[in-house]
């Protein structure tokens, strides 16, 4: 996958704790299902990767992923490729589209929130389109997929910002906020 392959080529020595730690946030937090009508939600956290990694959200998210698949059976091998491309596209989209406005003290809160909020809505129209590009039975699925994530794009918002806040106060080397 081209982007595994980019975001491999951008991780240096220093970023290998950093990118350790938030694809096991990420492999945690999905692991969380909260019943919702037919079906489950959870949290996915591509926004708080995409933000902080960029393109490195690529292999953090494979990684993720793959380990879900292999020890609990979810997602699974032969659509790892569409996971990780539905979840790690948005998160590198959010980091190009948010990351001018966290150069801005002003702006930080306000752009951590639309990191968490956007990537989640990504990733929830892309989880849709494959559905419903599968087969014509999925539309409604899809259709479906979109407004039960809604509560999360929410949530994921406020923790991607509050994780940004707290990040910028404790540990603001490892939001490299001087370079975009």
């Amino acid at each position: 996958m081209a982007g595994t392959y980019i975001g491999l080529k951008k991780i240096n020595y220093e970023q290998i704790m950093p990118v350790a730690l938030l694809s096991s946030a990420f492999f945690v937090a999905s692991l969380i299902h909260v019943p919702l009508g037919p079906g489950s939600v959870h949290l996915i956290l591509n926004g708080l990767l995409g933000v902080i990694l960029g393109w490195i959200s690529f292999p953090a998210i494979l990684v993720a992923l793959f380990l879900q698949a292999v020890f609990f059976q979810f997602g699974g091998i032969v659509v790892l490729g569409v996971n990780t491309f539905n979840m790690a596209c948005p998160a590198v989209c959010v980091f190009y589209l948010v990351r001018p406005w966290l150069m801005r003290p002003g702006t930080r809160a306000a752009a951590s929130f639309c990191g968490g909020f956007l990537a989640v809505l990504l990733s929830s129209l892309l989880v849709a389109l494959s559905l419903s590009c599968t087969d014509s039975g999925f539309i409604k699925t899809a259709e479906l997929i979109v407004a039960a994530h809604f509560p999360v794009m929410l949530i994921e918002g406020i923790i991607t910002m509050f994780t940004m806040s707290f990040l910028e106060k404790v540990q603001p080397e490892i939001l490299n906020l001087k370079h975009v």
